[in-house]
């Protein structure tokens, strides 16, 4: 009987959970291992807990469940294999992170650009570069909801409701290249010389871009604001090419002249046209600026039962800027007013305006101050001036023959 009731005792003590679930969870009933988290043995939960599960993340493709839901969350998010050594993910090529949760650039963008998420990609070179009412001020339906922009648009306020957010990836280039990889070499570009008209009596018409800058006044809606809140301020103006390189001018500082209003309109027209012509690469060649102040009288709301509507006036700066150089004949991009303060350290030194950045009353939209095409281009904007190829290794213009230039867009023979 001793006997018997000893080997009845090694058998029971032998029949543990395999491996003694190699330490990475708990034996339970029956001898079935209760793995630890991320532990496992192949697609089972519990086998003997020797290897390790890889993260989860949304699938970039499946198969819908009854339901019709599909991307799921699938280990290494069904693009990469798992090492189950490690825990960690395999990715394929083209998708990397812990779960391969998010695509990788194409060639790392060459070196000449970063690797952005969907929802950080512009739709936009420069602020306000579509005309629609839902983001910029047009001329014809003013005051819907208008401002100066700091930044170009994004989706990023609707792209969260996506499945790819923040999944996605694409390449945002340096400036003076572009493709998918960022791997080509922009070429300058100009009118073409030889384009021609219908009626060659009419005039070509220049783009002019309308800048209005609102005071804010004392209330900061605009409302009793006056024209002597600009003088004695500075500001400057950002300049984005075709070619996507960013110049800012020197500080724009806005004095009023002894003559009157009239020669301190005179005077800052001047200056902003030299600030503009100043910019480096002679970006803009030539410009024609016209500058005045003034009041515009609006129709002001009540903001509560007990204060009764009214009329105001808005002091206004207003600036149309002719691009007329050889170098911006075609359509540009919107000009960029920097007018926040900047300060010591900061380039280029600037007071800043004090400008009109909510609405006036009521809670009624109206017009903040803005950046706006007045007129478009006749002139166009084409690739070495269409006379040419672009050398995408170089970014230089092989011009054909009887055209010379940066952008082949001066003809030196009638071909």
């Amino acid at each position: 009987m001793k006997t018997l009731l000893a080997l009845a005792l090694a058998g029971t003590a032998t029949a543990v959970c395999p491996n003694a679930c190699s330490g990475h969870g708990t034996c339970g009933a029956d001898d079935v291992c209760q793995c630890y988290q991320n532990w496992g043995m192949a697609d089972e939960k519990s086998g003997d807990c020797s290897e390790m599960y890889c993260p989860f993340e949304y699938a970039w493709v499946d198969a819908p469940d009854m339901d019709g839901n599909f991307h799921k969350y699938a280990e290494c998010s069904g693009k990469g294999i798992c090492d189950r050594s490690t825990g960690e993910c395999e990715c394929f090529d083209g998708y990397t992170g812990k779960g391969c949760q998010r695509m990788t650039c194409p060639n790392d963008c060459s070196g000449h650009g970063t690797c952005e998420y969907i929802e950080e990609l512009t739709f936009a070179v420069v602020p306000g570069t579509y005309q629609a009412e839902k983001y910029l001020h047009t001329i014809t339906n003013p005051g819907y909801g208008t401002a100066l922009y700091k930044t170009a648009f994004t989706f990023g306020g609707d792209m969260d409701e996506i499945w790819d957010y923040h999944k996605a990836m694409a390449c945002v280039c340096d400036p003076g290249y572009i493709e998918l990889d960022c791997s080509r070499r922009m070429c300058p570009k100009a009118n073409d010389v030889m384009d021609e008209r219908l009626n060659t009596a009419d005039i070509f018409k220049y783009q002019i871009q309308n800048i209005t800058f609102y005071s804010a006044g004392i209330s900061g809606n605009g409302s009793y604001s006056t024209i002597s809140e600009f003088y004695e301020r500075s500001f400057a103006l950002t300049f984005v090419s075709t070619l996507n390189e960013s110049f800012t001018t020197v500080p724009i500082h806005i004095k009023e002249e002894t003559g009157g209003i009239t020669d301190t309109e005179i005077a800052m027209g001047n200056k902003i046209e030299l600030a503009l012509q100043g910019l480096p690469n002679k970006v803009i060649t030539n410009v024609n600026v016209n500058v005045s102040f003034g009041y515009e009288t609006r129709y002001a709301t009540a903001d509560t039962e007990y204060e009764a509507a009214s009329m105001i006036d808005l002091a206004y700066m207003h600036m149309d800027v002719e691009l007329v150089g050889d170098s911006v004949m075609g359509p540009q991009n919107l000009i960029i007013p920097e007018t926040d303060k900047c300060a010591d350290g900061c380039t280029p030194q600037i007071t800043g305006l004090d400008l009109m950045s909510t609405t006036m009353s009521g809670g009624t939209t109206t017009d903040l101050s803005f950046v706006a095409e007045k007129q478009a281009a006749d002139y166009n904007n084409y690739e070495c001036g269409r006379r040419g190829k672009c050398d995408y290794d170089s970014g230089i213009c092989e011009c054909f023959e009887g055209y010379t230039g940066e952008a082949c867009s001066t003809q030196t023979a009638l071909v």
